[in-house]
C-alpha cells in the first residue's frame, strides 16, 4: 500500500532556526538549514513514504489577506538571512528526489490540505502530515495522522480531543470561536478554548452554536450576536482551502529512498 508523507517545510525550518538564541546571521541560517535537512532525511527514513509532498509558503499576500487585510499583521517576518538561504535549501531537497511545492496566493497549509484530501479521497493509502501546526490537525478527521517531529509523537483523534476538548472535525469551529492571535484571526471576544469547546460539545457545530447559544439573553449570547460577522470571517480564515490547483501528478511526487 502506498503512503503519502506531507511535510510542512517552513514549520520545520523556522522551529529549528528559532531554537537557537544566537542573533540572526548567515552562519545561523546555514547551521539551521543543515539541521532542517537532517530532519527531512530522518522523516523520510522513519516513515518510508512512497510519495512526498514537501510544501513551503510562497510568501506575500494570500487569499486570506484579501479576505481580512489584518491577517497575520502581528507575526514577525522571516529573518532576511533565512529567506535568502531558502532557494539553495530547496535545491538540496530536490537533489534527494523531493518535489518542492510553493504556490502564490495560498499557504503551505492549503497545499497540504488539498494534497492529503485528494490522496485519501482516491483511497491511495495512508497519509502522514509532519507538522506541529494545529491548523492541519482537522485532516485527522478524514483519516490522516499528524507526526510531531520535534516531540517524536503521533497525533490522532484521541490526542486532539485531549488537547483541544473537541473532535478533529470541530477544530476549525473551535479556532473560529476562540481566534488565533499568532495568525491574527479575531474570533469572538472573551471566548477562550474551554468556553469554545463547551459550546461546541453542547450544541454541535458552529451553526448550531449560533442558533442555540447565540439567541441566549446572556453576555455570551450578546457577544455571539454582536460579533456574528467577524465570526464568519474567522471561520473562513481558519478553513483549509482544499481545491488548490497543485500542478503536479502523483508520479511527480513519487519517492524512492536512495
Amino acid at each position: 500500500m502506498a503512503k503519502l508523507l506531507a511535510i510542512d517545510g517552513l514549520n520545520i525550518v523556522r522551529r529549528v532556526y528559532e531554537a537557537s538564541p544566537e542573533p540572526d546571521s548567515d552562519l545561523k541560517a546555514s547551521i539551521a538549514l543543515r539541521h532542517a535537512f537532517s530532519s527531512f532525511r530522518n522523516l523520510l527514513e522513519a516513515h518510508a513514504p512512497t510519495h512526498v509532498l514537501a510544501a513551503f509558503d510562497y510568501g506575500g499576500a494570500t487569499w486570506r489577506h484579501a479576505l481580512y487585510p489584518r491577517y497575520r499583521e502581528g507575526r514577525a517576518p522571516m529573518p532576511g538571512v533565512l529567506r535568502e538561504a531558502l532557494p539553495a535549501f530547496h535545491d538540496r531537497l530536490r537533489s534527494v528526489g523531493l518535489h518542492v511545492l510553493m504556490l502564490p496566493e495560498v499557504e503551505a497549509d492549503d497545499v497540504i490540505g488539498t494534497g492529503v484530501m485528494r490522496w485519501l479521497a482516491e483511497g491511495r493509502g495512508d497519509a502522514v502530515v509532519a507538522t506541529t501546526d494545529k491548523d492541519l490537525h482537522p485532516l485527522i478527521a478524514h483519516g490522516a495522522l499528524v507526526w510531531d517531529h520535534f516531540k517524536g509523537e503521533w497525533h490522532d483523534d484521541a490526542w486532539v480531543r485531549n488537547k483541544f476538548g473537541v473532535a478533529p472535525e470541530r477544530l476549525h469551529d473551535l479556532l473560529a470561536l476562540m481566534g488565533d492571535p499568532t495568525d491574527g484571526v479575531p474570533g469572538v471576544s472573551k471566548i477562550g478554548m474551554k468556553t469554545a469547546a463547551r459550546l461546541l460539545n453542547a450544541y454541535g457545530d458552529l451553526d448550531a452554536v449560533m442558533a442555540g447559544a447565540g439567541i441566549l439573553k446572556t453576555p455570551l449570547g450578546e457577544r455571539l450576536r454582536a460579533e456574528r460577522e467577524i465570526l464568519e470571517v474567522s471561520r473562513k480564515l481558519v478553513q483549509l482551502k482544499t481545491d488548490v490547483r497543485l500542478g503536479v501528478t502523483w508520479n511527480m511526487l513519487a519517492y524512492e529512498s536512495g
